[in-house]
């Protein structure tokens, strides 16, 4: 039992990261049609730039000032790169989301090295555990955790309880009524990018003294992140917690079953699954299904 549970708290930690990279593919795509696979380079440099700022600054303020400055970024990269190729075909726009992953690692690596880097522990240190039912868990799983459920618990406030987010679903439900209505459809696109860059900056931070950061950990968390996103249902975020968690805990169970170095093999097979049997994802409608909400 104890081992068991070490694996389900494992797999449920880094499926929260997963899951976040995954809810902003879900938001981006729903408000302007690119499938963003720089996602996981905001994480990245979520913790990149705390960690710089931490020595000038306690670590509170470095993580929020670094989730602002990563946000701020997202919005730039809509308003210089995106909002001007909106007539490129969606393939073109894939294209330029990777090449713009790539310019983002080698700034990363001349700006801090490859050298990996990591936050203090939030409380505690990396020798103190908490142990519950058997099995060990650093603190810091608590505050992975915490954090990324009240992240999206947040977001899904927003986006249902706001006038901004009402309208940022409406744009990605009926961009042209939504025109008609006097929605800013650029402003929604713009905001939809920097609530990604700052809900990714903010796992970054939080993973950090976990799994370390280093300057080319964003293609993997893409990758995982964009698995999630099918999974789940791509275009519907709160599907993408689901398809996170799914994709983490595949991953921590299989170690006891495979080598480590094939544990991706049976996430991605699952995947490929799930694609087979339900092609629009566990959680996710048949495209020319109608949605009706309150």
């Amino acid at each position: 039992m104890s081992q068991f549970l070490q694996y389900l708290f494992s797999g449920v930690t880094v499926g929260s990261v997963y899951a976040v990279v995954a809810i902003g593919f879900n938001l981006i795509y729903s408000a302007t049609g690119v499938l963003n696979f720089a996602q996981g380079e905001f994480v990245m440099l979520g913790g990149m730039v705390a960690i710089s700022l931490m020595p000038l600054m306690p670590l509170p303020l470095a993580v929020m000032v670094a989730v602002g400055v990563v946000a701020c970024c997202g919005c730039l990269l809509e308003v210089a790169l995106f909002r001007r190729l909106r007539s490129h075909s969606v393939l073109h726009l894939v294209i330029i989301t990777i090449g713009v992953s790539i310019l983002i690692q080698e700034a990363a690596l001349h700006l801090w090295d490859e050298k990996v880097r990591s936050l203090p522990y939030f409380t505690g240190n990396e020798v103190s555990s908490v142990t519950v039912a058997g099995a060990s868990l650093s603190p810091q799983v608590f505050w992975v955790l915490g954090t990324v459920a009240l992240g999206v618990a947040l977001l899904q406030g927003f986006t249902r309880c706001t006038l901004s987010g009402r309208a940022m679903r409406a744009c990605s439900s009926n961009p042209e009524a939504a025109m008609l209505v006097g929605i800013n459809i650029r402003t929604m696109r713009t905001l939809a990018f920097g609530l990604s860059a700052g809900l990714g900056a903010l796992a970054g931070c939080v993973i950090s003294p976990i799994a370390m950061t280093h300057y080319d950990m964003g293609p993997e968390l893409a990758i995982k992140g964009f698995a999630a996103a099918i999974l789940g249902g791509l275009g519907n975020p709160m599907a993408a917690v689901v398809g996170g968690l799914l994709v983490g805990l595949l991953e921590a169970f299989s170690v006891s079953l495979v080598p480590s170095a094939l544990k991706d093999v049976s996430a991605f097979a699952v995947l490929l699954l799930v694609l087979f049997l339900r092609p629009h994802g566990l959680l996710g409608r048949p495209s020319g299904t109608a949605v009706r909400e309150a």
